[in-house]
């Protein structure tokens, strides 16, 4: 069994930065990427940052240079520092882990997702 828990979100100003953060547990092997989703109010679920296992990153255009994925191997964690906020950042944030189990079975996970408020 796998779980992912997110943490770090809340209210937070225009300009204002937060860490949201991501801890897979279980029968964990390996995780080769470990992404950040986001869903806003009426919107779609959209990829906003990712990394993969060699730390090679991928952001939306929306959030280049504001937001900054790391990830830690060896805790089975990782985070995303958002740095100026905007309202339009308001959303969902989801973890997701594309992963190997001890079994050799490779599969995805969601996080339950945490709220992320930006006021204007």
């Amino acid at each position: 069994q796998v779980q992912l828990v997110e943490s770090g979100g809340g209210l937070v100003q225009a300009g204002g930065s937060l860490r949201l953060s991501c801890v897979a547990s279980g029968s964990i092997f390996s995780i080769n990427t470990i992404a950040w989703y986001r869903q806003g109010p009426g919107k779609e679920r959209e990829l906003v940052a990712s990394i993969s296992s060699d730390g090679s990153t991928n952001y939306a255009d929306s959030v280049k240079g504001r937001f900054t994925i790391l990830r830690d191997n060896g805790e089975n964690t990782a985070s995303l520092q958002m740095n100026s906020l905007k309202p339009e950042d308001t959303a969902v944030y989801y973890c997701h882990a594309d992963l190997y189990t001890d079994y050799a079975l490779r599969s995805w996970h969601w996080g339950q997702g945490t709220q992320v408020t930006v006021s204007s």
